[in-house]
């Protein structure tokens, strides 16, 4: 029976091998989009599998001693910024002949040489000197191989200096050993969510594009199926035959896809999922995911096959008793409606911060009813049309979709998942992005914070934070508040309940030029307030909640003799910024940036995940297409023969054209419509938490538009580029009588 079922299917005739054509090439685009989505996803798993250099800790300043024997480093590791882009900057001196190497070198600089990354050795020769070469002092001894680095566009650098100059940085640790425990992101977990969520996504309509594949002319095949049955095949055999014909499509379809993607891969080493590029090498399913794809997809398309020749299974003659399936009934919509409610009320309740279980059991209910809700919702479409039309066309699509909803739903349905994340989130990111932008109603955005002191690590001397601030001072168009520590903030405690109190200290000439931060009391010379928090924040959404920093009830006589403990800067020059930053470099513990830099880092994290997002609807509306292209292949197959009749007739190929082009369009917009909606209703109570007050749902970015649109353009094109074939398979000249 198995030689009986490949003969069927190589030398079945002109119709068996169409179909054949349609299965291969549709599990071929599916197979590809899997194994894109599994390597970029490997590409990220060995990145994040690295060994983290970075996590090598020491002891504290208090228990160094500078013993020259020692089989030790003094490190000082943190990050710079230029121009928008994180540099990771490791300064180092030997302690003795055996000090610590990092990955990707084979020994550490010694004090005026350094090790730069491919990426900021090319930046380095690029930027103007005083803006970024002067930070790191001495000549460079060559790149930091890639075994210390997460991906070709990182901007990394090792500088060796003496023992005294790591041991007065602010922050270095006496190391022995270098760290050896995988690299762990802050972002690693959000990650893996949005992989995990793009692969759920792409799952369901890959299952579908290969469902649909493997029943073409599924009506047809069960005839003769049947007919086989009729002469005295078994059940059993009739079975072999289907799953023979189904497999043998779905494998020679997995080993085109497998063919195909090796010419695919290369451009996947230009994707920036999370905001770099992987190492080309890494960007490689793995010989069991292969092994995999190779097994599994021909075992889905069997089963696929057999699900769908149930009723042949009955008896010889249960394709010709076919009846029509009951009509899906209105409780559909409940779960999708019992979700949105879910969601936007109790969720949200009182302004309080979201319940994680209500609002994980509402994304779950409303992920379910898009996908039960489609049937309902095309049959009552369907019917509204039949009812509504004088168009031919429309009513003879219009009856085949709302006799069978499920399978007019059936082509599109992968569609609903990816189309209700990606547009949640593309609805979101907007607002909180507007929201960070806006804050302090942007007179913050040009504002430069450094901090100089923090706890354990002391600050500057008296003389020289007074130079400093002469020197920045001495620029044109720069605005300098210092903010000094409290004399008695060891005295300071924090109270059980209400604000907390008030830390540092800044002087009322320098504060009245930074208005937005507060006013001073009249006559008064200085003000306490809490301008470390203003320093510290990490979220620029939270600072409109703190300011005004300084007022009325808040002062002190002077600030005279207290310790500079970090420094705001206002200029709008952004080379002024990074010859200050350079400035700044030796005194500060961590990078100096803008508010408006600390936002666009945080941003530059929304807009990955959003990247993510479009990427697999991008992706997903590729399969969606491809399923809607087998389906209409498969349907004019199917129907050759009473679309044939119709014609002799006398009916309009152009109306049959629209017959087909209707059954394929409407489920296509309504499902994409109905994703959009609820998409939109989870990202309105998202923004009212996550945004500043009174935002609003912003309209998402071109790229939204581009890819939801485009795709369905794409879709819609695809489906039109077939229809010339039926004016071929539905030649009178051809008609014949089974």
């Amino acid at each position: 029976m198995i030689l009986l079922g490949l003969r069927l299917s190589l030398r079945g005739g002109r119709e068996a091998a169409t179909r054949l054509a349609l299965i291969v090439a549709g599990v071929a685009v599916g197979v590809v989009v899997l194994l894109a989505t599994l390597s970029l996803f490997n590409a990220f798993q060995a990145t994040n599998d690295r060994t983290c250099w970075e996590c090598t800790r020491g002891t504290a300043p208090s228990g160094w001693a500078l013993d020259t024997t020692a089989d030790g480093a003094l490190w000082n590791l943190h990050e710079d910024y230029y121009a928008g882009q994180t540099i990771k900057r490791l300064d180092v001196a030997a302690l003795g002949t055996r000090a610590p190497v990092i990955p990707g070198l084979s020994h550490m600089p010694g004090p005026g040489r350094y090790y730069a990354s491919p990426a900021l050795a090319r930046l380095l020769e690029s930027a103007p000197r005083e803006q970024l070469a002067d930070r790191f002092p001495g000549t460079r001894a060559g790149l930091i191989g890639r075994a210390a680095l997460s991906g070709p566009d990182e901007l990394a650098i090792v500088v060796g200096r003496t023992l005294q100059q790591v041991a007065a940085m602010p922050g270095a640790w006496q190391v022995d050993t270098v760290a050896t425990e995988p690299a762990v992101d802050d972002n690693t977990d959000l990650y893996q969510f949005g992989f995990g969520v793009a692969a759920i996504g792409l799952i369901v309509p890959l299952l579908v594009l290969v469902g649909t594949a493997t029943r073409l002319a599924a009506a047809r095949r069960e005839t003769r199926l049947a007919a086989i049955r009729l002469v005295g095949a078994t059940s059993r055999q009739v079975n072999v035959l289907a799953a023979v014909d189904a497999a043998l499509g779905a494998l020679l379809g997995a080993l085109a896809g497998l063919a195909l993607f090796q010419a695919v891969r290369p451009a996947l080493a230009g994707v920036r999922l999370t905001g770099a590029r992987f190492f080309p090498e890494l960007i490689a399913p793995r010989p069991w995911q292969y092994a995999a794809v190779l097994a599994c997809v021909p075992v889905i398309a069997a089963c696929a096959a057999l699900w769908s020749l149930r009723r042949v299974r009955i008896s010889p003659l249960g394709a010709a008793r076919k009846a029509a399936p009951p009509p899906p009934r209105a409780w559909r919509v409940v779960p999708l409606l019992a979700g949105l409610g879910l969601f936007a009320g109790p969720v949200y309740r009182n302004g309080k911060e979201p319940d994680a279980l209500l609002a994980g059991t509402g994304l779950a209910l409303i992920m379910i009813g898009l996908v039960l809700a489609g049937p309902w919702l095309t049959m009552r479409a369907a019917r509204l049309a039949a009812r509504l039309t004088r168009s031919a066309a429309t009513l003879l699509a219009a009856q085949r979709m709302a006799a069978d909803p499920k399978a007019a739903f059936r082509a599109v349905s992968g569609l609903v998942l990816a189309v209700f994340i990606g547009t949640a989130i593309a609805g979101l990111v907007p607002a909180v992005l507007s929201g960070q932008q806006a804050v302090a109603g942007g007179e913050l955005n040009h504002v430069l914070r450094a901090q100089f002191a923090r706890p354990g690590v002391t600050g500057l001397s008296q003389q020289a934070q007074a130079d400093l601030l002469a020197r920045l001072r001495g620029y044109p168009g720069v605005e300098v508040l210092p903010i000094y520590a409290r004399a008695d903030q060891e005295a300071v405690r924090v109270p059980a309940d209400g604000p907390p109190p008030a830390r540092t200290v800044v002087e009322c000439a320098s504060l009245a030029r930074f208005p937005v931060l507060g006013r001073c009391p009249a006559a008064a010379r200085a003000v306490a307030g809490s301008f470390d928090r203003l320093v510290n924040a990490d979220n620029p959404l939270t600072i409109d909640k703190i300011l005004p920093l300084a007022g009325p009830a808040s002062h002190s006589a002077s600030a005279t003799g207290l310790d500079l403990e970090s420094i705001l800067i206002s200029t709008a020059d952004t080379a002024a910024v990074e010859r200050i930053r350079t400035l700044l470099a030796e005194h500060t513990a961590d990078a100096p940036m803008t508010f408006a830099e600390v936002a666009q880092v945080r941003a530059a994290l929304y807009t990955q995940v959003e990247s993510i997002a479009m990427a697999m609807v991008a992706l997903t509306l590729i399969v969606g297409g491809c399923s809607l292209v087998v389906a209409v292949g498969g349907g004019l197959v199917e129907r050759r023969q009473p679309f044939t009749l119709l014609r002799l007739a006398g009916t309009p190929t152009r109306t049959l054209a629209g017959v087909v082009l209707l059954e394929s369009a409407l489920p296509l917009v309504l499902a994409a419509v109905l994703a959009a909606g609820a998409g939109f209703g989870v990202a309105e109570p998202l923004i009212d938490q996550l945004a500043l007050k009174g935002a609003s749902l912003a309209m998402p970015g071109p790229a939204y538009f581009a890819t939801v649109g485009g795709g369905m353009a794409a879709s819609l094109l695809v489906i039109l580029a077939g229809l010339p074939l039926l004016r071929r398979m539905t030649a009178p000249d051809d008609a014949r009588f089974e």
